[in-house]
């Protein structure tokens, strides 16, 4: 199994996974909201400023409301309240976007090791699969011998018989072999996000 083992072939798999991987994507992603969030408060100490003017016309008489000032005048407030919550805002941008990048980081290392545990899976799928194979090649061959000898008399039923249920039961394990490969290389090429033959 061993030998079977292609560590730049696996670092080529997991650098496969975090590029195709739809949830590393969503977490690439957030790190960008985060830090364009963090960006956004930066400016936002001018929400506390605000501008404005009134026009009164010079020929305008009101009766209900009269106008000292005849007209443009300027206007302008501050937020006292604004101006004493942007810091706190702009800290808890600030973490929000050391949580996105941790949390990036978390999840890197989570798919790296699933690509690598799917990886191994695979490879013992193929040895396991391969000692199946050689299994049903010796019971083929020892059903072949013992047929010979129980075709001369030299052989009791029943040994050819046990031999039959041998070579039966090597089939089913292959079988159950090749099912198992064909399951790990669906686990591998769902982490991948492609196929496994188009890693090269």
């Amino acid at each position: 199994m061993f030998k079977d083992l292609n560590y730049p072939y696996l670092e080529k798999l997991i650098a496969t996974a975090k590029r195709n991987y739809p949830q590393v994507k969503v977490l690439a992603d957030q790190v960008n909201i985060a830090k364009s969030t963090f960006h956004q408060s930066n400016f936002g100490w001018l929400d506390a400023f605000t501008a404005s003017y009134i026009y009164s016309p010079e020929s305008a008489i009101n009766a209900t409301q009269p106008v000292i000032f005849k007209g443009y005048q300027l206007v302008a407030t501050i937020s006292i309240g604004s101006l004493f919550e942007r810091p706190y805002t702009i800290h808890n941008a600030r973490v929000a976007v050391k949580i996105a990048e941790e949390t990036q980081a978390q999840y890197d290392l989570t798919i790296e090791a699933q690509v690598k545990r799917a990886y191994f899976a695979y490879i013992e799928a193929q040895a396991d699969l391969r000692n199946k194979v050689n299994a049903v090649q010796d019971a083929t061959t020892a059903v072949n011998q013992i047929k010979h000898t129980f075709e001369k008399g030299e052989t009791t039923f029943q040994v050819y018989n046990e031999t039959l249920v041998n070579l039966y039961n090597q089939n089913s394990f292959r079988v159950q072999a090749e099912l198992a490969l064909f399951t790990a290389k669906t686990n591998l090429e769902e982490l991948l996000g492609t196929k496994l033959e188009s890693v090269k």
